[in-house]
């Protein structure tokens, strides 16, 4: 930890700058936590983390204002994800900028962040005009949060999964839960989000999968580490043939995360829930 805390800017004293600057941006090793969750070699998983940015914006060249949304995807198979404290303050910067149109901010920020991440990262940004189309929506199939369980364990225990699936009952389902907190790697802080799980095969306790889920409320990991570490303890001690892990994380600093995990799916929809 102490490590860690050394090269990222988390948890640090900072100058925010107001002119652009792409070398605020941070990169990060996902295979420093993949090797802990035994994720080595060919990815179990296909996917990419979505970021939603909502507080960005520049100057054109005549010095007014502009602001926008920014939705960005790094997909998983980049060899590192981008630290979010780092994504804030590269995103500030743009802030006494001038540009020419939005076509020459997303070309940079394109250039910027797939250099950062070390894989193609897709990049949309939308107007003003644009914001009144961005809705709220819910998760898909049965929520869990309602089941009537004990819970008095709150540090990370997936054997609470072993012997949770039934055999004799093949299922295709969807469940969510908005019960899931996890805790920044780095600065402690609470991370709160809702996760869907979209499975096939052997039918899943959904009791023992709220107890799972729950069992996060006190582990420090990143988000996208967070939904790894997730899919493959399901793979792992429920066997299903198809399985999907998409989480809605609520945003800090004008920023949200949502990383997506499938072995069958290749694209997920970004949606908005009402804490985003």
């Amino acid at each position: 930890m102490s490590d860690l805390k050394s090269i990222l800017p988390l948890g640090k004293n900072t100058v925010y700058k107001s002119e652009y600057d792409s070398a605020l941006l941070c990169p990060f090793p996902r295979q420093v936590k993949r090797d802990v969750i035994g994720v080595t070699g060919v990815l179990p998983f296909g996917g990419y983390d979505i970021w939603n940015a909502f507080e960005l914006s520049w100057l054109n060249l005549k010095g007014k204002p502009i602001v926008a949304m920014g939705e960005f995807h790094v997909p998983c198979v980049s060899p590192n994800l981008i630290e979010s404290k780092s994504f804030k303050l590269y995103l500030n910067s743009f802030n006494q900028t001038r540009f020419s149109d939005f076509e020459q901010v997303e070309q940079l920020m394109i250039k910027d962040l797939s250099q950062t991440a070390g894989s193609d990262v897709r990049v949309r940004l939308l107007e003003s005009e644009q914001f009144v189309s961005e809705r709220i929506q819910c998760f898909p199939g049965r929520c869990i949060d309602d089941l009537d369980i004990a819970i008095d364990h709150y540090s990370l225990d997936p054997s609470i999964l072993e012997n949770s699936t039934d055999f004799e009952q093949q299922v295709e389902e969807e469940l969510h839960s908005h019960l899931l907190k996890s805790n920044c790697l780095v600065t402690n802080q609470p991370d709160w989000g809702s996760v869907l799980i979209r499975y096939r095969g052997n039918k899943i306790n959904p009791e023992a999968l709220l107890r799972y889920l729950v069992s996060f409320r006190q582990h420090n990991e990143f988000h996208e580490q967070c939904v790894e570490r997730i899919f493959v303890d399901l793979m792992r001690y429920c066997q299903p043939e198809k399985l999907t892990v998409y989480a809605r994380y609520t945003r800090r600093g004008g920023l949200d995360i949502n990383p997506f995990r499938s072995n069958f799916e290749t694209h997920i929809e970004n949606l908005r829930l009402a804490r985003q």
